[in-house]
């Protein structure tokens, strides 16, 4: 489970609301208002799967200017994506739901948030230990992983179940 590493300043141009305006899907900036509805979203559909996400979110959605992006169909949350949430130059968490994944919306959240990342100065962003999406932000975005980097020395290993 490395880290990754994306070269922003040498990221393909990718326009995410193209494609997804074709599928009804609005991918938009989160507001503070929209804290509840997202860390409950994140908690609802990814809460076994990785515990504090919905507080990463939190973090992100409070972000001046917030740092997480949401995917909404139908007036319908179905994805999120967040960066600067536990660390600067981080990304990460991401989620979408499972009935509509591999339809380009992981792709497009991660796509603007990185965007965002480079408009905000980065010339690189981390991705946090990619679990079983190496290949996907390979393919997304040219990302790399990052020899020796594990989880038990990443900046995450030092959470209260961790000591």
């Amino acid at each position: 489970m490395p880290d990754m590493l994306v070269k922003l300043y040498d990221m393909p141009v990718i326009d995410p609301d193209m494609r997804m305006d074709a599928k009804g899907i609005v991918i938009k900036r989160a507001m503070a208002l929209d804290k509840d509805i997202v860390t409950d979203f994140v908690r609802d559909n990814f809460g076994d799967y990785c515990a504090g996400w919905a507080g990463e979110c939190e973090r992100a959605i409070l972000n001046n200017p917030p740092s997480c992006y949401i995917a909404v169909r139908d007036k319908e949350l179905v994805g999120f994506a967040c960066y600067d949430a536990s660390a600067l130059g981080f990304f990460g968490p991401i989620g979408v739901l499972k009935a509509i994944r591999s339809k380009g919306v992981g792709k497009a959240l991660l796509v603007r948030c990185l965007q965002s990342m480079k408009e905000k100065g980065y010339a690189y962003a981390i991705i946090r230990y990619a679990v079983d999406a190496i290949r996907f932000y390979e393919n997304a975005v040219g990302a790399v992983v990052i020899e020796g980097s594990i989880p038990e020395k990443s900046i995450y290993f030092n959470r209260i179940s961790d000591v």
